[in-house]
């Protein structure tokens, strides 16, 4: 008997050609007996590689498949929810199950997708049962490098038990950033080796996401800031020497290794030791909700969303609550009822409501902690500010795939990220961010602008221009405001045909004055 999936036409009116990278690494998870982990960046198309692979798996076989996704959240098992219905053109109730989230499954569904929390105390049984009971099972971890600590690794809790239906069992592992190391060997042992790497390199170089920019911006403490930043700083650095006369090896160890060799320190029987360990960590958390919340990163944020208007719409991630919440005040006052906030206080439905006015455009700025670092699709988000950062790189990398999804005319994607200047924070949002550009802008508080080199003195060449060529003080004026918004842009660098259709289509007078400044900027040598 032929699997349900393979009996179950596709929807023809949402079917669409696979990438190239995606067909490669379907070629590769088939020739790896349809075991293995991919690596992509987000916004690649991991979902509808999957959904491509569980369909054509069940082609290849004589059993019922299975198949069971596992996800980390319940706004990701929506989604995958409804790219199923949409892949094969709204299906029969009963075709897909829903468990976590206060869903309880469908008897004898093809699909069940699962949220980890749920999949824990059953996924493994429910596995071993589908395969005891003569059906074929294809699991699917998405965004698996959650499932790698001791609670989480139960969902794969049936392996030492299916010796006899390993040729019936098949795994495919997603993530944006799957782990090294013990944790990547633990995957590994579980949903096979990483069969495939695509990175924001390689999908820009092939148009399969949007391009993007990316900007830092350099801000400055508060006098009083500095002082404290300073003497938290001075503490640290003697404890630090303490710390390294007792034990050298933490010249070694990375910061992540550091902390942990820290935490077991703290707890330790040396209880001077112990102590200085405690006093390092706390005195680190201390600094670094300092730089998180330096004061000049909400007036910073305000005049860059004041340069570039609300026509796109704007993701702003903060690492604090208490900030997310003082900058929608603050926003909200500015443009009253075009704010919205997503974060963990919220609640679940608030989160979903808030999502999705923004989605419909209700809503034109969403400001974000991390709980939307994950799991949310919004293809038509084109602006992205970091407020406060973080060093984990996969958190970088999740922010940054927010916005570079690619959307029918979306043409590019900007990436603001917010830093103190004096300070430990990582100058470098992403060292390693393929083809894109890099600009580097400092904020000046004093006057509400923004310090960029070239394009300054491309902007004070023009408007030199303008003055011999003796124009009046209404147009020279006009063209200084149009130069003010384009400081935090790249419009000035887009090709000249994108500037002429812009200034052809444009219905604001505002909106053409700035493309004929953006045009007039690009041919100055």
């Amino acid at each position: 008997m032929l699997g349900t999936v393979q009996k179950l036409q596709r929807n023809t009116t949402m079917e669409k050609k696979l990438y190239s990278w995606q067909e490669d690494c379907l070629k590769r998870w088939f020739a790896n007996n349809s075991h293995g982990m991919v690596q992509a960046v987000t916004g690649s198309g991991k979902t509808f590689l999957a959904l491509n692979a569980a369909d054509r798996l069940a082609k290849t076989l004589n059993l019922d498949l299975r198949i069971k996704i596992v996800v980390p959240t319940r706004t990701l098992m929506y989604q995958w929810y409804h790219a199923i219905k949409a892949y094969y053109g709204d299906p029969p109730k009963n075709f897909i199950g829903l468990r976590g989230g206060g869903h309880k499954p469908l008897v004898d569904c093809q699909y069940t997708i699962y949220i980890i929390n749920s999949a824990r105390y059953e996924l493994a049984r429910q596995i071993l049962s589908e395969l005891r009971g003569g059906k074929a099972v294809l699991l699917i971890a998405d965004e698996c490098h959650h499932y790698i600590s001791e609670q989480n690794q139960l969902i794969f809790e049936f392996i030492p038990h299916m010796q006899s239906y390993r040729d019936h069992f098949f795994s495919l592992g997603l993530s944006a950033t799957l782990p090294s190391g013990h944790a990547g060997r633990q995957l590994a042992a579980a949903l096979g080796r990483k069969i495939y790497t695509y990175g924001i390199t390689a999908a820009t170089a092939r148009h399969t996401i949007c391009p993007y920019d990316i900007f830092h911006i350099g801000l400055s403490f508060q006098p009083e800031e500095s002082a404290a930043y300073e003497e938290l700083t001075e503490r640290m650095l003697i404890l630090n020497a303490q710390l390294l006369s007792h034990c050298p090896s933490l010249r070694s160890l990375d910061q992540k290794e550091c902390f942990e060799f820290l935490r077991i320190l703290s707890s330790g029987k040396d209880k001077q030791l112990a102590n200085i360990a405690r006093q390092y960590m706390s005195l680190t958390f201390l600094r670094k909700g300092l730089v998180c919340m330096a004061s000049q990163r909400l007036d910073c944020a305000q005049d860059l969303i004041r340069l570039l208007g609300i026509q796109q719409k704007i993701l702003i991630f903060s690492e604090r609550i208490l900030q997310a919440e003082t900058l929608y005040k603050l926003l909200e006052n500015q443009y009253p009822g075009k704010i919205g906030r997503y974060h963990s206080k919220m609640g679940p439905q608030a989160n979903k409501n808030a999502l999705e006015r923004f989605r419909l455009g209700d809503i034109r700025i969403l400001i974000a902690c991390k709980a939307i670092d994950e799991g949310v699709d919004i293809p038509d988000a084109a602006v992205g500010i970091i407020l406060s950062g973080t060093s984990v790189q996969r958190q970088r990398i999740q922010r940054l795939g927010r916005i570079i999804r690619k959307k029918e005319g979306k043409e590019q994607a900007l990436l603001y990220y917010l830093h103190v200047t004096d300070s430990s924070e990582d100058f470098c949002f992403l060292p390693d961010s393929g083809p894109a550009r890099i600009f580097e802008l400092s904020y000046q508080p004093e006057n509400n602008a923004f310090l960029n080199v070239l394009y300054d003195k491309k902007a004070a060449a023009l408007i030199k221009q303008m003055y011999d060529a003796g124009l009046s003080t209404e147009k020279i004026q006009e063209a200084k405001q149009c130069l003010m918004l384009g400081s935090v842009k790249t419009d000035w660098m887009a090709e000249k045909i994108i500037i002429e259709q812009h200034i052809q289509n444009t219905a604001s007078k505002r909106q053409k004055n700035y493309w004929i400044c953006m045009k007039k900027l690009a041919e100055l040598s």
